[in-house]
């Protein structure tokens, strides 16, 4: 097992990651103190790995909310649903929500803890690469809204993440493919050694070869870990991390969440942002050739043009990081290294909406 640390001082908290951690289940009651403990899975991840964390936990005031499968699914009806149960069954300040599932149960567990009491304890147990390299470490939670992505939500950093990567053996192709986006947003943004390193061992991963898995894994933990250390509420690089995002959210959000994984709408993004990046003058188009490449020989679908340029632009609108109405985008000045920008030219922007979008 694992275990780095993201530093926030008081705050700071462990990511553990390892296989079989919830079979070992003395990981998981020694990083889950409370007596009363939320459980908050989907009706997928529940039938699966839910018996573990209740033996895991026995001897506790075990409760559990099962919600419905899927991003159509991340509301705020959802999170009211959470609430009600720690109401009605009086949990108090020190009760702990464990969220154990993929990125929406993370993103709508940790809303809930955040809102609740103003505030109670919750612990990531994560079961998708997603969620393993990304969306349990950080803090970020919230639900989406018709209007856009995420609109709704709080950062509210949990306990510890516990990572069990014997949980990807169940994981479908299509959820690995969308979480190898994600990975490979981390070398684009911040570590072209390890973009180089993904190039090599794409086979493996989508093999689901153990070690290669375990590296990548630790590899993104360890990059987010230190970026959020610095900028914990994005105020600056940790913005990086939004690479693709804006235009994946909006062919998300144009899309009524459910036809694109967010994985692979991110990969999508990823490209659209690679060629705004050419459009800048700061990539080559080889550049935006070799991470297309990868893309697909990761299997992640990049065509977008169901979605009208004026739909994403419209969603692109609302995204985060709007600032005086202005929407700034994380581009790359190079292959490793990302910048955020509002003073790009429109021209390229409508050229590179126009060159993607229906």
């Amino acid at each position: 097992m694992d275990t780095l640390s993201v530093d926030l001082g008081s705050r700071s908290y462990p990511i553990l990651i390892g296989a079989q951690l919830l079979a070992r289940g003395e990981q998981l009651a020694a990083r889950i103190r409370a007596r009363d403990i939320l459980i908050v899975s989907n009706t997928v991840v529940a039938t699966l790995y839910a018996a573990a964390l209740r033996a895991a936990l026995a001897g506790r005031n075990l409760v559990e909310v099962i919600l419905p499968d899927g991003e159509a699914h991340k509301t705020l009806d959802n999170v009211a649903r959470i609430l009600d149960v720690l109401v009605t069954n009086r949990f108090g300040r020190d009760a702990c929500v464990v969220a154990l599932g993929g990125g929406v149960v993370g993103d709508m567990a940790g809303f809930a803890a955040a809102c609740y009491q103003r505030g109670i304890e919750f612990v990531q147990v994560p079961t998708t690469l997603l969620a393993q390299v990304d969306s349990a470490v950080g803090g970020k939670t919230g639900v989406n809204h018709a209007a856009g992505k995420n609109l709704i939500g709080a950062f509210h950093q949990p306990a510890a993440v516990i990572t069990d990567t014997s949980t990807l053996d169940t994981l479908p192709d299509r959820e690995l493919r969308a979480g190898l986006a994600e990975v490979i947003k981390y070398g684009l943004i911040c570590d072209a050694d390890f973009l180089g390193w993904l190039e090599g061992n794409i086979g493996a991963l989508l093999a689901r070869d153990p070690q290669a898995l375990a590296h990548a894994i630790r590899r993104c933990c360890e990059l987010k870990a230190q970026i959020v250390g610095r900028d914990e509420h994005e105020r600056g690089e940790r913005a990086w991390l939004n690479f693709g995002h804006t235009f994946g959210h909006a062919v998300e959000s144009a899309s009524g969440y459910g036809s694109w994984l967010h994985g692979e709408a991110v990969g999508a993004g990823m490209l659209i942002a690679a060629d705004m990046s050419r459009a800048c003058g700061m990539l080559s188009a080889a550049d935006v050739e070799r991470i297309r490449q990868l893309l697909t020989r990761t299997g992640l679908p990049l065509d977008v043009t169901a979605v009208r340029a004026s739909d994403a632009l419209t969603h692109m609108g609302l995204d985060k990081k709007v600032q005086a109405g202005r929407i700034r985008l994380v581009l790359l000045r190079r292959i490793g290294e990302a910048c955020v920008l509002a003073d790009y030219p429109d021209d390229a922007l409508q050229a590179t909406l126009a060159a993607h979008f229906g």
